[in-house]
């Protein structure tokens, strides 16, 4: 069943960027060990690319909810576009240091944060509540599957070719994500959104703390946010890693390093196209267990076998409850605050839970180089599990569904053109 074509615009562009997103993952590791192998040098990686969301998550919330939400995703993709470019030019001219790949990565995370945090706003406004699992389960498997499988492979193969390849493909995909949002209609503020009608630095304060108190003072979302973050945290630990644990003792060689880190992306891919049948047969409660002890599992593993094939079935699985949980907190957050606030809440939301990602890949860093690889990775294979007991015994099924609101703003289609 079709989710109307505005839903296939926004579907078809975040496909690109995804792809796009998916060459740089691996690409920008493997660049960065051509340079050094300095572990914390390594991890500084994901800290530059992450560290924009502590910076610009909040201001990019208030500008969701104040102008066109889709012109915020055609300037943030084409500006990603014009930073990689910038890179392509400095391999041309064969400056490679880590600085400079630092900031283009820095760079395209600072746009990243206006891209993501107004496409999860905009499902609400293309289809009803019914279909909002359904839709946010396309939009998740398509960014698995191209971001993490396709992406990822086609991205190593053209940085065996050359490093200018993949960036400037890169560059090219995020130009064409930007054409495609061009076609979808107008996304203004909704019209009960007073504090959308000023926009001076006082009232833009005050209506990105509107929006944190709305968060904060939502005890589900706030909890759900602990969880995710306490994923995210340990998960950006072990990643700024797994180049060097992959191409080093597990043997893995550069050109199937893409391979390696797409395969447990099939997982994701699956979760996600599962998760409208699963998550209401075992209910969101069980899956935010599922969604820290199956990783916590797979870290431990990593580093203790040095069997590949193991590897990759435990991140299978650690991939296939990660994008479950992804479902259900993208689902709560659509289905239980107002539209006029949104894009402040789920900025509030993504502070906790990607601001903590440069912190992981710090500390990473730092006990990659303290301890090693494998250590590391089984760390944090026991930090999670024990925030896991902390903060995911506080969520039910029952918690969840009492959170949503009855009624949801109509899909964009049949919004009028005035607003």
């Amino acid at each position: 069943m079709t989710l109307g074509p505005s839903f296939t615009k926004l579907w078809l562009s975040q496909g690109l960027s995804n792809l796009a997103d998916g060459l740089v993952i691996a690409a920008v590791p493997l660049l960065a060990v051509t340079i050094t192998r300095d572990p914390l040098l390594i991890s500084g990686m994901t800290v530059a690319q992450f560290l924009p969301w502590l910076v610009f998550t909040l201001p990019a919330g208030a500008l969701a909810d104040r102008i066109d939400r889709r012109m915020i995703m055609v300037w943030g993709n084409s500006t990603r576009a014009v930073g990689f470019g910038l890179l392509v030019l400095t391999l041309v001219a064969d400056l490679h240091s880590i600085v400079l790949l630092y900031l283009a990565v820095f760079f395209a995370g600072t746009a990243e944060t206006l891209v993501d945090n107004a496409a999860l706003t905009v499902p609400p406004r293309l289809v009803q509540r019914a279909d909002l699992e359904r839709a946010n389960g396309r939009l998740f498997a398509t960014q698995s599957a191209i971001n993490n499988f396709v992406g990822p492979t086609v991205g190593a193969a053209l940085f065996s070719v050359t490093a200018i390849l993949v960036f400037s493909t890169t560059a090219g995909l995020f130009a064409l994500a930007s054409l495609a949002l061009l076609t979808l209609p107008r996304m203004l503020p909704t019209p009960s959104d007073t504090s959308a009608s000023t926009h001076s630095a006082g009232d833009v304060v005050r209506s990105i703390r509107a929006g944190w108190s709305y968060f904060w003072d939502h005890r589900l979302l706030r909890r759900v946010a602990f969880i995710s973050g306490s994923i995210n945290m340990f998960s950006s630990a072990t990643g700024g890693l797994l180049v060097l644990l992959a191409t080093g003792p597990l043997g893995v060689s550069e050109s199937w390093y893409g391979v390696f880190i797409a395969v447990p992306a099939a997982g994701a891919v699956i979760g996600s196209l599962i998760a409208a049948k699963v998550v209401p047969l075992i209910g969101g409660g069980p899956v935010t267990w599922l969604a820290a002890l199956v990783p916590s599992a797979s870290w431990i593993v990593l580093g203790l076998s040095g069997s590949v094939v193991l590897c990759e079935i435990t991140m299978f699985l650690a991939a296939v409850s990660t994008a479950l949980n992804q479902i259900v907190v993208s689902t709560l957050r659509q289905a239980s605050v107002p539209d006029e606030l949104l894009g402040r809440v789920t900025a509030a939301y993504r502070l906790i839970v990607l601001g903590v990602v440069p912190v992981g890949a710090f500390l990473g860093g730092g006990l990659g180089r303290w301890l090693g690889p494998r250590t590391t990775f089984i760390v944090c294979g026991v930090g999670l599990t024990l925030a896991a007991l902390v903060f995911a015994s506080r969520v039910s099924t029952r918690a969840l569904k009492d959170a949503e609101m009855p009624v949801r703003p109509a899909p964009a289609e049949q919004i009028p053109t005035a607003l």
